[in-house]
């Protein structure tokens, strides 16, 4: 019985090991069943026969079934839907091109059509008697004015009524010297802003070219000055009284201009700017076409307002087109706050910086400087000091208004050199437009009058309504839209609005 029991114990036992407990690698795998097993890896290899590869068809396959009916009709059909395509573009690219807008080409500008010139009559009242270096450490405020031009002086020597006296091409100690000038010149010019001469002869006197018997002599001093300066890099010269030189000696004021001309450098054109006592829009126009000046400063605008004005504007505009200086003041004349109403400064910066031409501010006037009682020549203002802080908001108010709109000037070609379109125009209230091709349009808007104006503005050239980019008037905020057939205007208000160009 234990025998048995032995025996079966013995056949019990297995003769392999469990092939659970086998070591899994390739060694113990099975080369018939194509299974190879390494590390807990099972890999299948593919036998040859199962293994194929795409050859695609062979060129004598391609060839026999190119030539068939079908694809000889889909090669057709495509080859025709290619040119149908292409042509198509073509003619829709040249429909395009013909129905576009034609862009206007730009008319001839020089750097006084860019923005306002700032003139500065007596540089010592303006710099606190600091003289040219003064001017020199104040170009950067006056590049944030977005001046184009400064016109300087008189600096030079000259003696009251005495001709024999003068020295055009030296400069009053009293100011500084040739060196501070030519810091100055090239200070201005990293900031884009130029540098005119005023150069009237007798400066100190009551006639600016001395007597009559003198006029010729002084007048071929002035065209050696004006060569001798323009060598040192100046870029322009600046004569009150041009009427009566052009008039008593005309060859000699042709040789000035010649020399004015003659010194264009790098398509850089030297400016010539003439002073009239005139206020006549007809005798402008003849003394124009008479000095040929590239800019003729007036009186034409003083004491005028809403339909003088218009008509002014209209009759220069239309004779001269851009050849136009407008400026309310100067240095004979002085200052803009002192020939206007108070509440009028904003009103009266705005016309002269959107009017067809350049505009000529005398310094001060972005900040409202009044003339002294026995002086055209106030020291400017510095709201630094204790006795002008009560001044000192409203001051800076002018002065963030003229830097907007100056600023506007200086980047919009309809405000450059767009057409000036009236439309409207009465006793109190004048309005114009300014436009260029495909840029954004301007409407001005003024109302020199003592009541409210409503205002209809129904040109063809106008949409429905505007949108307000400047105002003196806190009822119109910037961005707000008005209606154009019911503007109402403030008293003594002014507003600049736009609207796009559309085709």
């Amino acid at each position: 019985m234990s025998n048995h029991a032995e025996v079966d114990m013995k056949d019990a036992e297995p003769n392999e090991v469990d092939p659970e407990k086998q070591p899994m690698n390739a060694e113990n795998g099975d080369a018939n069943s194509g299974v190879a097993i390494k590390n807990g890896i099972v890999k299948v290899k593919i036998a040859d026969e199962q293994e194929s590869k795409f050859t695609g068809l062979s060129k004598e396959e391609l060839l026999k079934v190119a030539g068939t009916a079908g694809w000889v009709r889909a090669r057709w059909i495509l080859l025709i839907l290619f040119w149908i395509g292409w042509i198509g573009m073509l003619a829709g690219a040249i429909v395009i091109i013909v129905q576009a807008p034609r862009c206007k080409p730009l008319p001839e500008m020089n750097w006084w059509d860019f923005g306002p010139l700032y003139q500065i009559g007596d540089v010592n009242a303006f710099t606190g008697n600091e003289g040219l270096k003064g001017l020199e450490a104040r170009v950067t405020a006056l590049g944030q004015l977005k001046v184009k031009g400064l016109i300087i002086g008189p600096i030079h020597e000259s003696t009251q009524d005495e001709p024999d006296a003068l020295n055009l091409n030296e400069i009053s100690p009293s100011v500084g010297n040739l060196s501070d000038l030519e810091a100055l010149i090239g200070a201005a010019r990293r900031k884009s802003i130029s540098v005119v001469l005023d150069l009237t002869p007798n400066y100190k006197g009551s006639e600016p070219w001395f007597s009559n018997t003198s006029v010729t002599k002084v007048a071929e001093k002035v065209q050696a000055a004006a060569d001798h300066w323009m060598k040192k890099g100046v870029d322009g010269i600046l004569l009150y009284g041009v009427d009566r030189v052009a008039r008593v000696v005309p060859s000699v004021w042709a040789s000035i201009r010649e020399t004015v001309s003659n010194h264009t450098e790098e398509e850089r054109k030297k400016v010539l700017i003439g002073v009239t006592q005139d206020t006549s829009a007809a005798e402008l126009n003849k003394l124009l076409n008479k000095t040929h000046v590239d800019l003729l400063i007036s009186d034409v605008l003083k004491n005028k307002s809403g339909a003088m004005i218009g008509e002014v504007v209209q009759n220069l505009y239309s004779q001269n087109g851009f050849h136009l200086a407008w400026s309310l003041g100067h240095r004979v004349k002085g200052h803009l706050a002192s020939m206007v109403k108070p509440a009028t400064i904003k009103l009266h910066q705005l016309l002269l910086l959107t009017l067809p031409g350049t505009p000529i501010f005398n310094y001060g006037d972005e900040i409202g400087l009044k003339d002294d009682e026995d002086s055209v020549y106030p020291a400017m203002l510095d709201s630094s000091n204790e006795t002008e802080k009560a001044g000192v908001e409203d001051r800076k108010s002018l002065r963030m208004f003229f830097k907007d709109v100056s600023d506007l000037r200086g980047k919009e070609r309809s405000l450059q050199h767009g057409d000036y379109v009236p439309l409207h125009n009465n006793t109190d209230v004048f309005a114009y437009l300014r436009s260029w091709d495909q840029s954004e349009r301007y409407i001005v808007a003024l109302n020199w009058g003592t009541g409210q104006a409503t205002l209809s503005l129904t040109n063809i050239l106008l949409p429905k309504e505007a949108k307000v980019v400047v105002s003196t008037n806190e009822n119109l905020k910037p961005d707000d839209f008005v209606n154009l057939t019911q503007l109402k205007l403030d008293p003594q208000q002014a507003v600049l609005l736009k609207f796009p160009y559309v085709a």
